[in-house]
């Protein structure tokens, strides 16, 4: 078994609905995302994927978040962008742009230096 870890950010802001605190107002951070990919097999070259494919299939996916305000967002309009919902929105457009044999096996995000959260199935 065969596991790539790319990482990348983008900066937002957002503020949770509903919270009773601080992250009720809007706030931004640098946000930081590591993706975990998994498969069994190689390709003819011995890789996994190319790290260049990867990450452009996970620019993909990340870039409609950099410098915006998540909750005007269609997915962030009936739930909150918080950490937690927002790795499993990566997670799961990630999972349907993956080429055949390449699982997404996790994604972690990072709202800041000390707290972040994992997204896996």
């Amino acid at each position: 078994m065969f596991e790539l870890i790319i990482d990348t950010d983008f900066a937002a802001a957002h503020n949770l609905r509903g919270y009773k605190g601080q992250c009720e107002n809007l706030h931004g951070h640098n946000w930081k995302v590591q993706v975990v990919l998994k498969s069994e097999k190689l390709d003819n070259l011995g890789m996994v994927i190319d790290f260049r494919e990867a990450k452009k299939l996970i620019g993909d996916v990340t870039k409609k978040f950099d410098h915006t305000y998540l909750n005007d967002m269609e997915h962030f309009k009936a739930e909150n962008p918080t950490t937690e919902n927002i790795s499993r929105m990566i997670y799961r457009e990630l999972t349907s742009a993956m080429p055949s044999g390449i699982k997404v096996e996790k994604v972690t995000t990072w709202e800041s230096d000390r707290c972040g959260a994992t997204y896996f199935e």
